[in-house]
């Protein structure tokens, strides 16, 4: 799968109770652009062994930079996520990688809900993602849904796939207007409560 993330209780410093306190340490997202090329094909190539990511080529990355949003710390892109259009409809989350150094401070959520605003933007009613291990799209909102359910991916991309009809992943689609309309009914209780 195109993805290695990791959003788990970050590991901070002990703060005056002795409990442990995150650190966040400074990351701006910012639309990647044809020049960050090589730093995200090393980011992605760093993270292939890990076995969740397909690799992709240098001249790849130049043509659809400008796809990719990244995490940017102390001038390093330290995380990047692509938003690749499937059809008019759907959008698929490809290549989300966060470093290990960055791990454990919310990056992935935060490419993540990035790539749905600006799927919104666009005109999107749909983001979907293919993972081995779905929990991380799921505690976004995605649903695990039939592959079938995404013909779009099939006829884009699977059919080309060795691993066509023994795919070990699953298929998770975010419907999102029914999200943005999620978001702004918990901000509404939120606010009528609070």
């Amino acid at each position: 799968m195109r993805i290695v993330v990791d959003n788990g209780p970050g590991k901070g410093r002990r703060g005056a109770a002795g409990k442990r306190t995150r650190t966040a340490p400074s990351v701006a997202l910012r639309p990647a652009a044809a020049a960050d090329a090589p730093a995200l094909h090393a980011l992605i190539a760093a993270h292939l062994e890990e076995g969740r990511l397909l690799p992709r080529t240098l001249s790849e990355l130049a043509d659809h930079a400008h796809r990719f949003t990244v995490a940017v710390q102390d001038e390093q892109i330290v995380g990047c996520a692509e938003l690749a259009p499937l059809s008019g409809a759907i959008a698929e989350v490809r290549s989300l990688v966060v470093s290990r150094e960055a791990r454990h401070s919310g990056l992935g959520q935060r490419m993540v809900e990035e790539l749905g605003r600006r799927a919104r933007r666009e005109g999107f009613a749909r983001l979907c993602a293919f993972a081995h291990d779905p929990r991380f799209f799921v505690r976004l909102g995605f649903s695990i849904v039939p592959h079938t359910w995404v013909p779009e991916k099939i006829s884009h991309d699977c059919h080309s796939c060795p691993l066509f009809r023994n795919c070990g992943q699953y298929a998770i689609v975010l419907d999102l207007e029914r999200a943005q309309a999620g978001a702004a009914a918990g901000t509404a209780l939120v606010n009528r409560h609070g």
